[in-house]
């Protein structure tokens, strides 16, 4: 039968292989509620041992996207695991949730032991950073279905908030303020644009380039998302936090407003964070009008975190005793829409 299946392009062994090899990257994210052991036909998480009493259970799932491309020109595939859970995770924080579990999906052509091991320990280092237990995953290996090399990778996960503490933007009110956290690069969305951008003016992925140390422009788009669970739960634990935003594909414009009351709108200030060298490269690689880039990108601000503005600085302090660069960029207005200032502005 195995011979057989193995005739038709599938390579069970090397499948048996894969569960070997990633057994201990699984075993790192174990914490408190994590149940079973890989290869069991469901993950299992003990909700009873968090004594919550009045448990809401948040789940999100995405995928990396046309980032995968990059990956592949670049034969780089320890990091794409982490844009995997931060694409999840950071969702589910948006409501005040802590990630508890992630399950992953890797679907390839042909299954390859020592890159499908490369990509589960990238999203084993994503748990571990988000604090949250790999407790299954599928590697589906599918003759036909993918160019030599290529794969594609979702994931999925749950948190949980006390029902009290659920965030969703009802609290929101005019004259809050948004503190924002910095990202570490174009993280995993408008990797499509990013892609023509690079075509269009003729640049290689190996190419070294001078505004970015003489990196090679492949490696600083592969920078992973950052994970911001850890330190946005010391902030919504020690300050009264109305809102959040993950700052995702859409960018400002689409993802900010979603935690906004009806008649509320925003003014950012544009000057009050650095926008990461990427961000001006690819504006001026691609000629794209200053103003639609924050349609699109998130900017060099990955998380926003929407407060009262005598509690912004207390959420900053906690924030940089993380490490992260925080600070204020804007406040919300009783007028719709997202306005950038390009021009510093006292809030």
């Amino acid at each position: 039968m195995a011979k057989s299946y193995e005739q038709s392009g599938v390579n069970l062994e090397a499948g048996y292989e894969v569960v070997r090899r990633i057994k201990q990257h699984v075993a790192s994210t174990a914490r408190i509620g994590s149940m079973g052991n890989i290869g069991s036909f469901g993950g299992m998480f003990d909700l009873a041992a968090l004594h919550i009493k009045e448990p809401v259970l948040v789940s999100g799932t995405d995928g990396v996207g046309t980032k995968l491309k990059i990956a592949f020109a670049m034969d780089k595939h320890d990091t794409i695991g982490i844009d995997a859970v931060a694409m999840c995770v950071n969702d589910v924080l948006a409501q005040g949730a802590e990630p508890l579990f992630f399950l992953d999906y890797v679907a390839l052509g042909h299954n390859i032991p020592a890159k499908v091991e490369a990509i589960v320990a990238g999203v084993a280092e994503g748990c571990r950073q988000a604090g949250c237990a790999l407790v299954g995953g599928e590697t589906a290996e599918m003759p036909g279905m993918y160019a030599d090399g290529e794969y594609d990778i979702a994931g999925y996960t749950t948190g949980v908030v006390e029902k009290a503490k659920l965030i969703d933007g009802s609290k929101v009110k005019v004259g809050d303020v948004l503190v924002g956290i910095a990202s570490s690069g174009v993280h995993s969305n408008g990797f499509s644009l990013v892609r023509k951008i690079v075509a269009d003016a003729g640049l290689s992925y190996q190419d070294e380039i001078p505004e970015f140390g003489g990196r090679k422009l492949g490696d600083v788009l592969l920078t992973p998302t950052k994970i911001y669970v850890k330190q946005m739960l010391d902030v919504i634990r020690q300050c009264d936090v109305h809102g959040v935003a993950h700052i995702t594909g859409g960018g400002f414009d689409e993802n900010i407003p979603r935690v906004l009351q009806s008649g509320q709108g925003l003014e950012i200030r544009e000057g009050s964070w650095e926008i990461l060298p990427v961000f001006q490269m690819l504006e001026k690689w691609g000629g794209v009008p200053h103003r639609e880039m924050f349609n699109i990108f998130n900017m060099g601000v990955g998380m926003i975190a929407v407060l009262d503005a005598a509690e912004a600085p207390k959420a900053i302090s906690i924030l940089e005793a993380h490490g992260e660069k925080a600070t204020v960029i804007g406040r919300v207005t009783d007028t719709p829409g997202v306005v950038i200032l390009s021009e510093a502005k006292n809030l």
